[in-house]
């Protein structure tokens, strides 16, 4: 009973998260265009720069998987924001009345911002066949499961960072303070495998990097030979899967006791 009343609580919160996402079209169109402007304005940039013969791949072609993790990213920490702005407006205390666990709200919390952020992540893929990258029906399963893990492990972080935080200007701050590097540091613009020891360092704790890798390494293996994208990849798949699945057990768990805590 107690189990059944956790996931139906879960669900509920879920439903609710993912209402207002589809109901704000603002939001969706605005949540496609950044990553876009990223891809148009620094692909074609620096496409002329970083020729094809660097790394024996077409560096649109190259930042594609890293923008959609990318995207990922901003939707599942920004659609955390919403457990700040019930604490300040008061509705998160009526939810904490229920009769309800407190792990039943945080993985409602968490599974709406996976849901809203692999959503995105797919609504970029459809523009794969434009840049010239095949998308096989085999990869489907592998792009959905590693779209899911990176959404996971990041709206986790994000659930984590929000329930320490009293005020929505103060999440803001921090999520500017996280996002930008962590996507420079996680192989999106350039390769990881030529980087000082100190960055592949940095990378080895960054879960972004490992879902670049892994969507990269997807998305382009029927675009380019298999030296060529050996050469820019850091982990097998399997590697990927398990630090990512590893990542998120452990920030959910950290996020349900710090949301006990603070709330």
């Amino acid at each position: 009973m107690e189990f059944r009343r956790t996931v139906e609580a879960a669900a509920a919160i879920w439903q609710r998260e993912f209402i207002r996402y589809w109901r704000d079209k603002t939001r969706i169109i605005s949540t496609i265009i950044q990553p876009l402007m990223f891809l148009i304005i620094f692909g074609t940039g620096l496409r002329s720069t970083l020729a094809r013969g660097n790394f024996g791949l077409d560096f649109v072609q190259f930042m594609f998987p890293g923008i959609i993790a990318m995207s990922i990213m901003n939707v599942s920490f920004f659609s955390t924001i919403s457990t700040v702005w019930n604490r300040e407006f008061g509705f998160l205390k009526e939810i904490l009345v229920a009769p309800i666990s407190r792990i039943s709200i945080t993985l409602g919390k968490i599974f709406g911002a996976v849901t809203i952020a692999s959503i995105q992540g797919f609504l970029l893929l459809i523009l794969a066949p434009l840049l010239k990258i095949k998308l096989h029906p085999l990869n489907f399963p592998y792009l959905l499961l590693f779209m899911i893990l990176v959404a996971f492990s990041l709206a986790s972080l994000g659930l984590l960072i929000a329930s320490l935080m009293k005020t929505t200007e103060s999440f803001g701050l921090m999520m500017q303070l996280l996002i930008f590097p962590m996507f420079f540091i996680s192989g999106a613009f350039f390769p990881l495998t030529s980087v000082p020891w100190w960055m592949r360092l940095l990378a080895a704790i960054n879960p972004l990097s490992y879902g670049v890798d892994a969507l990269r390494q997807i998305l382009l293996r029927y675009q380019t030979s298999g030296e060529a994208l050996k050469s820019v990849s850091l982990h097998p798949l399997a590697v990927n899967a398990l630090f990512l699945l590893i990542f998120s057990t452990i920030i959910v768990m950290m996020g349900a006791i710090a949301f006990n805590k603070k709330n």
